[in-house]
């Protein structure tokens, strides 16, 4: 009887499953190729002591599976698979006796990301192109990478998503690799302190996951969402000395990437002054009158638009009349990005403006 002994590189050797364990102590002979077998020390300590076979056995499939065979005619055999290469389907072809495959260890979900650590090193260290790249060379890629994710999610293309989040996970990497040439005391840090500093977040954001807190509703999870996120933003003032002269005070809009693409952001902006409760007008106080639509955001309420959009809005109308406006403003001469940013930031003061405590002074 043959067993083929699967294992994982990603496991410390030794931790084999009971299964695994009890083949290789009831084996006759555990055997395993020339090139040493990670699992050999783990097992010599504990009594079973592999026989290695010559090099061209462990090359040749053809050859193997002859070998294999002969040894495993009269006796049983363990024969330790070299870790993290697939198995040829001429070696189970080629067999002679009868066989199983044993899965000796197994990776916990996520291993395979040590992998991408291990090849992220050798990248930084040994490509001439990756050696010389910084936070900010790699910033477009950062960019490019989540805009073709968000196409693959768009198309409903799953194969391409799962390649275009494979990209975007590789700049997450390739910028803690970077992080990690840093000292600590200058900003460093590593894609470990990168996960750990996610799950402390996702943890402290999700009591009613993690803690004693009692929800009933998806609104009740974003109530305490935001009460969390109130609070860490002035836990960041505080900790940076929000009460010395120069330091904004904590705002809703803190955490807002004003980088991103302007109607994200005038969306994100918005939502942001909904929750807070604040009113603030999307046009000048003069009303607007040249202007395609006048929208509010009013406290517990969604935006609202007219001129351009009656009846019904739905997705599709909206879209047209955003395109229409898109026009109007080109044909004015004008860049819609910009006018839009411009007018995004307005509302961002205004914001900031209604959130002062009364009869403060303007900064």
């Amino acid at each position: 009887m043959l067993t083929v002994l699967l294992s994982s590189p990603r496991v410390a050797p030794g931790l084999l499953t009971w299964q695994a364990w009890s083949a290789l102590r009831a084996a006759d002979r555990v055997l395993t190729g020339s090139g040493g077998h990670p699992l050999i020390p783990a097992l010599t300590s504990s009594g079973v002591v592999p026989a290695v076979v010559d090099e061209p056995l462990s090359s040749d499939v053809a050859a193997l599976a002859a070998f294999l065979s002969s040894a495993a005619a009269d006796d049983s055999v363990v024969w330790l698979a070299s870790q993290g290469a697939e198995l040829d389907p001429a070696l189970f072809s080629g067999l002679s006796v009868p066989y199983q495959v044993l899965q000796g260890s197994h990776d916990l979900p996520g291993a395979h990301l040590l992998d991408l650590v291990s090849i992220m090193d050798t990248l930084r260290v040994s490509c001439p192109w990756d050696r010389e790249q910084t936070h900010s060379s790699l910033l477009r890629y950062l960019l490019e990478e989540a805009y073709e994710a968000a196409e693959a999610i768009e198309a409903g293309d799953l194969a391409a998503l799962r390649e275009e989040i494979g990209d975007v996970m590789f700049q997450a990497f390739f910028h803690a690799r970077i992080a990690a040439e840093r000292p600590l005391d200058e900003g460093g840090f590593t894609i470990d302190d990168v996960a750990d500093t996610l799950a402390a977040k996702l943890i402290r954001r999700h009591p009613h996951v993690f803690g004693s807190v009692s929800v009933s509703s998806a609104a009740d999870v974003n109530a305490n969402w935001e009460e969390i996120k109130k609070a860490e933003r002035a836990a960041k003032a505080e900790a940076a000395g929000s009460d010395s002269a120069g330091v904004t005070a904590p705002s809703v809009l803190d955490g807002v990437p004003f980088g991103q693409p302007a109607l994200s952001l005038a969306a994100q902006l918005q939502r942001r002054a909904q929750r807070a409760g604040i009113t603030v007008s999307a046009v000048p106080a003069d009303g607007g009158a040249s202007r395609a639509a006048d929208a509010t955001v009013p406290a517990g309420g969604a935006a609202t638009g007219t001129a351009t959009v009656t009846g019904e809005l739905t997705g599709e109308r909206a879209g047209d009349a955003l395109m229409a406006l898109v026009a109007r403003v080109r044909e004015a001469g004008l860049d819609p990005e910009l006018e839009l940013r411009a007018a995004a930031r307005r509302f961002a003061d205004s914001v900031r403006q209604q959130e002062r405590p009364v009869g403060s002074a303007a900064e």
